[in-house]
């Protein structure tokens, strides 16, 4: 694999996996409802142009690294080195490459610095998933002391793509509200995997999702959102406002059942291969915590805004799904879809306020300001539940004096 010299960056040619390809065809498996299948036999995706972006090396000692341990992969799993090229990064530090194999197969590369980040959680989360049988990708080698992982191709569409197309939010003829059939199909499946996922849950084998991590997150929101961001330091009502409201946001939490948390489960972590299937990705962070938590982030999405009849749908399938499964055996969870609503309301205001700080983070001291556009959905989605409920009044009044409003 060759480097131009002075740049730094490590060229992709010959054949092309088109990591991001144009029109992709998604044929839908048997599994969906009939009634809910799309009358289309494909759905296209418009994608980006298909291209062989260059990789970029900041470190030529990291690039010289890769390349042999690339070469020695290459050789074990027979893949076309020519055929590398970038299929995305995420927040953190971590990116990935596609690159072809036999057969016009595909397989994923991991790039995450040791020195960054910690690719053991990856790893072992990735096992306990596909132990239980769920589509998460299997590790076929990893230089944990380089930070270099291949894995499986689940997929070259996030479930955020494909809800994106017109054809996924096509209304269903004679439903009772304008429901996306597409959209609706897919996110039943994330609902199933989601309820096997929990059903996996065993103790002492992931982290706990505790007060201190649940009070550490929320922190985010008054250092990075409020003061960094928006320049605001609270005065001494408004701070006794801010610490009562979490006290209870974190009461309300620490309540509930705990099982295997993903902790990041929404449509642009789920990937969708070409029979429809989901895979699951973006699952390093998992931890043991609230029941609730997975089902308020995948309704509630940091990129994606769904209609409330779709939302409360939706949660009513999770609930009665769960309930049947014995996940919800809790006050009266089971019985109640009002009090387990609640509580999910109540976990996922944990987490839209977490999220806006760790945004504002994103942008203030990592340099990726593109984060910071999504902030006006998570205000919003802080500003329905603080207002529903009286405990919350507090919070609801200071969300509306940070905003101007």
């Amino acid at each position: 694999m060759g480097a131009a010299s002075g740049s730094r960056k490590v060229l992709s040619k010959g054949r092309s996996p088109d990591c991001r390809t144009n029109n992709a065809t998604y044929n839908w498996n048997e599994h969906y409802p009939t009634d809910w299948r799309p009358s289309l036999t494909t759905l296209k995706s418009p994608m980006l142009t298909p291209s062989t972006p260059a990789i970029h090396w900041d470190d030529p000692t990291r690039e010289a690294a890769f390349g042999d341990w690339l070469a020695h992969v290459a050789t074990t799993h027979h893949l076309d080195t020519s055929s590398l090229c970038v299929a995305s990064a995420d927040a953190s530090f971590r990116r990935y490459f596609r690159i072809l194999g036999p057969a016009q197969s595909s397989a994923i590369i991991m790039d995450a610095p040791p020195d960054k980040e910690n690719s053991e959680p990856f790893v072992r989360i990735a096992k306990l998933l596909t132990d239980a049988n769920l589509p998460a990708p299997h590790v076929l080698a990893w230089d944990e002391a380089q930070g270099f992982m291949l894995l499986t191709d689940l997929g070259q569409h996030t479930l955020l793509d494909v809800l994106r197309t017109p054809e996924a939010n096509a209304p269903v003829a004679g439903a009772p509200f304008a429901e996306p059939r597409v959209a609706r199909a897919l996110m039943e499946a994330a609902v199933d995997l989601l309820i096997q996922w929990q059903l996996a849950s065993k103790p002492h084998t992931l982290p706990p999702y505790d007060d201190a991590l649940l009070r550490r997150e929320l922190q985010l929101f008054p250092d990075w959102y409020v003061q960094q961001h928006k320049g605001i330091t609270l005065d001494a009502g408004q701070q006794a406002a801010l610490t009562l409201s979490f006290e209870r946001i974190i009461a309300t939490n620490l309540d509930a059942p705990q099982v295997f948390v993903h902790r990041d489960y929404m449509p642009r972590n789920l990937l969708v291969d070409r029979s429809g299937s989901l895979g699951i990705v973006d699952f390093q962070d998992a931890v043991m915590g609230p029941v609730t938590y997975d089902i308020a982030s995948l309704m509630r999405d940091a990129f994606w805004t769904w209609d409330d009849d779709f939302v409360m749908d939706i949660t009513i399938r999770y609930w009665e799904r769960a309930r049947k499964k014995g996940l919800l055996n809790h006050a009266d969870w089971a019985t109640d879809f009002g009090a387990f609503l609640k509580a999910v309301e109540w976990m996922g205001l944990q987490r839209h306020l977490k999220i806006l700080g760790i945004f504002a983070r994103l942008t203030l001291r990592d340099g990726k300001p593109k984060y910071l556009a999504d902030t006006p959905r998570f205000i919003q989605y802080v500003r329905a539940t603080a207002s529903r409920y009286i405990e919350l009044k507090p919070l609801s009044r200071l969300i509306d004096q940070i905003e101007g409003a």
